[in-house]
């Protein structure tokens, strides 16, 4: 019954577990591990750890900690985590973050300078993957942030088990593993671990949803259930880039899409363009205007916004098009869209200064 903790969900991850977590990353030369000091984090290094004592040859760990300078108590969750390390005979790395803090999107902002320090240690280090070790738990608070956000369908998507960030590649193998389960090997391993604190503080988005989360299972919607929903929709989003990029090549071998190799104007046909599903032509459009922009990526929100507006146009209504006898313009992440009677057009918009300067004169 959903909502109900499994007994499996309680048990620690056997060896045989853990070679199949990994597996896939056994010919890397090197991996960078981000160990907060948190029960995920040390759970996640001493798995690899015990993983890579098995092999005969394997890649080289190289842990990392990264002080944000956010809590008193970090400096020493740091040196914990060094320790435990070396016992492990794994390299470890403290890093800080230093410099001015902000003064709102904590969260947001310190995740960013994580990223950024972890990516800095990889190029260090010789390694092109960093692992992190978000799990079932944090896939279904991911999508249930996405949701009240009113992402689209790739953010409900959530977290992919491989991403790109800071020129790394953030391998995520404790991605359909629960939490308590690596408590539950911490447990039986006699390893301590952090407790953060700032987990629990309200004030922040995630930890007011994750104490929505056992009344939701209640109602059978448990982290399980919710993190196989958030891959659900990863397989259906994974299914319309296929055939998005299928219309893009349908197009273009048909004289009806223009698509430049280096930076360049995008031109479609408008009413090939207008034919096309609302989500392939909504990603068309995505793509091109992200493709030119310079002040990007383009926000969902505003490209629907805009894609209703060239619909109006395109079908004649309301359009700016008929009112006036000029084509439609519209400028949107630093692209400039420009819609005439035939054709639909995308291109890199000039700088902000540069069209102040026109509008003066």
């Amino acid at each position: 019954m959903a909502g109900i903790m499994r007994d499996e969900d309680n048990a620690p991850i056997s060896v045989q577990e853990a070679k199949n977590l990994f597996a896939d990353w056994r010919a890397l030369p090197a991996i960078v591990l981000a160990v907060s000091g948190g029960p995920d984090s040390v759970a996640l290094m001493w798995l690899v750890a015990r993983w890579r004592r098995a092999l005969t040859q394997g890649p080289r760990l190289v842990a990392v900690t990264v002080d944000h300078g956010l809590r008193d108590e970090a400096a020493r969750e740091a040196r914990e985590v060094k320790r435990l390390a070396r016992n492990l005979g794994i390299e470890h790395r403290t890093l800080r973050w230093t410099g001015d803090k902000p003064n709102s999107a904590v969260p947001a902002s310190a995740r960013a300078a994580r990223y950024r320090l972890l990516g800095q240690a990889a190029r260090k280090a010789g390694a092109s993957h960093v692992f992190v070790a978000h799990t079932r738990d944090d896939q279904a608070e991911t999508l249930l942030m996405r949701l009240v956000r009113g992402s689209g369908i790739a953010g409900l998507g959530a977290m992919a088990r491989e991403s790109e960030r800071e020129g790394a590649v953030l391998a995520r193998p404790l991605l359909n593993v629960p939490k308590s389960r690596l408590i539950a090997t911490l447990k039986r391993a006699k390893i301590g671990f952090a407790d953060d604190p700032t987990n629990r503080d309200t004030t922040f988005t995630r930890p007011r949803l994750r104490a929505l989360l056992p009344q939701l299972a209640g109602e059978g919607g448990d982290a399980r259930v919710l993190a196989r929903l958030a891959h659900r929709l990863a397989r259906a989003n994974a299914a319309i880039d296929v055939l998005v990029d299928g219309a893009e090549r349908y197009l273009a071998t048909r004289g009806h899409l223009s698509m430049p190799r280096e930076p360049g104007a995008t031109v479609v046909d408008a009413g090939h363009f207008a034919a096309l599903p609302d989500e392939v032509r909504l990603r068309l459009l995505m793509r091109a205007i992200n493709a030119v922009g310079h002040e990007g990526p383009a926000e969902l929100g505003k490209v629907e916004s805009l894609l209703a507006l060239l619909d109006r146009a395109l079908s004649g209504r309301r359009s700016a098009a008929k009112s006036t006898g000029k084509g439609l313009k519209q400028t949107l992440a630093g692209a400039l869209i420009s819609l005439t009677a035939t054709s639909l057009r995308i291109e890199a918009a000039p700088q902000r200064r540069h069209r102040a300067a026109m509008m003066r004169k």
